[in-house]
């Protein structure tokens, strides 16, 4: 059964650990998330972006999709469905598809217009018992379609946003979406902690999780970060083993060509990918 976020983040934040929201693009995708969660008996997050909800058939079918694993797999651990930088009309969508967690992205508004709308999705989230993350300052890079230019978010502005009765906060921190360029500046460790002397048990959240290095994302978590999101490094683990498969020749061996197999090895990294992260962020037996 689908949770909300907003035990498993506070527990995380109360612990010094992280929960991963990973991203999900297809059935391949959730299982192998999913599996590894179960696995590493470690809480879980499945993120959607609204286009990958559209390329997967809409919200209903991935609320269906995403509750059939669960009990086909037979997973207890807890698992949040939760939309990814989402817009304020996509939000009620998933509200309404059986969603367990949203995230309000307001950070383009002006901070008196984010407050608004977050404060409706908040009120409309909570009467059915779902999680919101609501966006302070933009993360930088682009993801589906969304592009932000990466600028530190305001202490004061997230503390505005915090008040308003959201489960997590996503700031920006200098933190980016997709591969990190060679010139990238670090994280914004100065902001982070002059956001959490402000926001107090407001689990933090990281977006951009892949290409961080391990001692930056430790001390996030030391910091408040208690969610940290990743895409990129699925696919790009996802993409490089379906590649050696096919330059090796093994679609064209016996019936290497049936999708169960040409897939599989990049179902696989998947998994090693994810369980890497669980590590790293410290959520393994944490369920």
């Amino acid at each position: 059964m689908l949770v909300s976020a907003t035990e498993m983040l506070q527990k995380a934040k109360a612990g010094h650990y992280a929960v991963g929201q990973f991203n999900i693009n297809n059935l391949e995708w959730t299982k192998a998330v999913l599996l590894t969660a179960q696995e590493n008996n470690s809480p879980v997050i499945l993120g959607v972006s609204e286009g990958a909800g559209k390329y997967m058939g809409g919200y209903d079918t991935v609320v269906g999709m995403v509750n059939g694993l669960i009990k086909g797999l037979n997973i207890t651990v807890p698992v949040a469905l939760h939309l990814d930088h989402g817009s304020y009309d996509h939000c009620y969508k998933c509200i309404e598809a059986g969603f367990s967690s949203v995230m309000f992205d307001g950070s383009h508004y002006p901070i008196a217009e984010n407050v608004e709308k977050t404060t409706e999705l908040v009120a409309a989230s909570h009467a059915k018992g779902i999680s919101i993350e609501a966006e302070v300052g933009s993360i930088g890079g682009e993801e589906d379609g969304v592009i932000g230019a990466g600028e530190c978010a305001d202490p004061q502005e997230c503390k505005a946003i915090a008040d308003l009765g959201i489960d997590f906060l996503a700031a920006g921190i200098g933190n980016i979406h997709g591969k990190y360029p060679e010139n990238w500046q670090g994280l914004s460790f100065e902001t982070l902690d002059a956001i959490q002397k402000l926001t107090g048990d407001m689990p933090l959240v990281l977006h951009g999780g892949t290409g961080i290095p391990a001692d930056m994302i430790k001390k996030a978590i030391s910091l408040g970060v208690a969610k940290i999101n990743v895409n990129t490094e699925c696919q790009l683990s996802f993409a490089a083993a379906t590649r050696k498969y096919i330059e090796e020749g093994k679609d064209l061996q016996g019936k290497g060509f049936d999708p169960r197999k040409l897939l599989a090895p990049g179902f696989e990294a998947i998994k090693a990918t994810v369980k890497e992260k669980m590590e790293l962020f410290g959520s393994v037996n944490k369920a």
